[in-house]
């Protein structure tokens, strides 16, 4: 696991700066995310390709369908 601070962490271009996004931090082997409101409270995981999975469906709009 990574330390979150060492992290070279990003935000959406999407974010309208009221908080409500996410952050993200690529590596190697995938991807770790946070929520901006709630940075303290911890930062989740994905896969290589858990990530490229999910990035697809946001991309063709499939996310939760």
């Amino acid at each position: 696991m990574h330390d979150s601070n060492t992290l070279a962490w990003a935000t959406s271009s999407y974010s309208g700066g009221n908080g409500a996004c996410i952050e993200v931090a690529k590596t190697g082997g995938g991807a770790f995310f946070r929520d901006t409101k709630d940075r303290p409270r911890g930062v989740a995981a994905a896969s290589g390709a858990a990530w490229a999975s999910f990035l697809g469906a946001v991309k063709a709009g499939t996310l939760g369908a």
